[in-house]
């Protein structure tokens, strides 16, 4: 059985990873070498493409952090859980969630994100 929570922790903590040496550790701890990752703005593969997304990210809004909204919930390698980006201390102008699948070691195999506030969207 996954705690999921934990995996959503593991997801946020390697997005919020602005240290380019801690993020390609997180990337390898958290995520298969194969990882497959879509959302409404970007689809990458592999830890190069999520750690050139996670950079740009990083990048566009310097200084904001992910944050998990509520639980994670999820059954057999699947999870599904709420997610805000901004700035510490106010309101989060990004609101999403994400559904992962995870491979047989429990590592992130894909990724699909769903937006449901962005700035100027």
């Amino acid at each position: 059985m996954n705690d999921f929570d934990a995996v959503a922790a593991a997801y946020l903590d390697a997005c919020n990873a602005t240290d380019p040496g801690r993020r390609e550790r997180l990337l390898g701890e958290v995520f298969a070498p194969d990882v497959s990752y879509i959302d409404p703005m970007a689809a990458v593969d592999g830890h190069e493409g999520m750690g050139a997304f996670i950079a740009g990210v990083h990048e566009r809004f310097p200084g904001w952090t992910f944050r998990q909204v509520g639980e994670a919930d999820g059954h057999h390698d699947q999870a599904r859980f709420r997610w805000s980006l901004g700035p510490e201390g106010e309101e989060p102008p990004v609101l999403g969630f994400d559904v992962v699948e995870l491979d047989a070691e429990g590592r992130i195999k894909t990724v699909r994100g769903f937006l449901d506030r962005v700035p100027g969207a």
